[in-house]
């Protein structure tokens, strides 16, 4: 799951269409299509790497520390870059939705991911984590914020769960170990949490710059995972002469690419490009996270895996499009998962 907050100040808590994109990018220079290559590279490859990213990092660092030192450095810096670039102090309200934010997106929903994936494999946890937009419309359907949904959009949510069942079933997995059914329900409540904390943004009392108001719920969040993380004594069983390589290296990964680099990215790309465009990185996701797992650690793809990702990217293309039409980018901008 990415780092997706409210990235310009024109997606805070309204919806933002094609149209309404097409008359605001006529005041703009066009971009180059190099300069959209890259972007679209960013958030495609290296979002869908961080699940993999995740599991290497927790291979020697516990996971709501590992997150936390994540979030905090990468907050710290954007939050610089933005009051540096002229924007204004926050307000102490401000600061007390960021944190009620950050508990609900990186507590809640990158931590729980990050523990989850100390015993399921990074593909499947991508996959289940991939449901995060068929939970926030069924919690908008749920709020009575739209109770007209559609049938395109019922049949999206039902194939997104029955592709959940595929995946956790009895054999789930084609490997002689059994699914650890605790961790797979703990990627599905991860996407669940973002969800609700994708909500509780829309409403939220955040500064006028989003990039700000983004910085401010992951300095929050980093602090919760860090406060939550001792508290559960992970700070015992954290001995940094015992880190291996690798998860350094996949931290920091995590912070500087899949949070700060793929981050600036995207709040590029939602200012420059269709929101439609921009909204396909929810279901090219999984498919690069599935790809990497087996590619580079060995992660097996049976029948189930390839079936299961067919049926959720469907299921997540069919609600996509409502959300393209109806909600604009102000929802599925929170998506991520990671």
């Amino acid at each position: 799951m990415v780092t997706l907050e409210k990235p310009t100040a024109l997606l805070r808590s309204r919806t933002v269409t094609d149209c309404e994109w097409r008359e605001r990018r006529e005041l703009c220079a066009a971009p180059s299509r190099a300069r959209l290559i890259l972007a679209f590279g960013a958030i495609y490859l290296i979002w869908g790497s961080t699940y993999l990213g995740i599991r290497y990092a927790v291979e020697s660092i516990p996971p709501l520390l590992m997150m936390g030192t994540r979030h905090l450095f990468a907050g710290i810096v954007v939050y610089a870059w933005a009051r540096c670039h002229g924007e204004g102090r926050p307000q102490p309200v401000h600061w007390g939705y960021a944190s009620i934010a950050g508990a609900l997106l990186f507590l809640g929903g990158h931590g729980v991911l990050a523990w989850a994936e100390q015993t399921i494999p990074s593909g499947l946890a991508a996959l289940l984590c991939a449901t995060l937009p068929l939970w926030t419309v069924l919690l908008i359907w749920l709020q009575r914020s739209e109770r007209n949904l559609g049938w395109k959009v019922w049949m999206g949510i039902l194939l997104g769960f029955a592709g959940v069942v595929v995946l956790i079933g009895p054999d789930g997995l084609p490997s002689s170990e059994r699914l650890n059914v605790l961790g797979a329900g703990g990627a599905v409540l991860s996407a669940l949490l973002w969800a609700i904390g994708t909500l509780h943004t829309r409403d939220a009392k955040m500064p006028g710059s989003t990039i700000l108001s983004a910085a401010m719920q992951m300095i929050t969040g980093g602090v919760l995972l860090l406060l939550m993380g001792l508290a559960t004594g992970e700070g015992t069983r954290l001995h940094l002469a015992a880190v291996s390589l690798r998860s350094a290296l996949a931290l920091g990964y995590l912070t500087v690419f899949g949070s700060i680099v793929a981050f600036t990215a995207f709040t590029w790309l939602v200012a420059v490009s269709r929101p439609s465009l921009v909204s396909t990185y929810a279901y090219v996701n999984p498919v690069i996270a599935v790809l990497l797992g087996w590619a580079l650690a060995g992660e097996r793809v049976g029948w189930r895996i390839v079936m299961a990702t067919a049926i959720i990217v469907a299921s997540v293309l069919l609600v996509s499009q409502r959300q393209q039409n109806k909600l604009g980018p102000a929802e599925f901008q929170e998506a991520a998962a990671d």
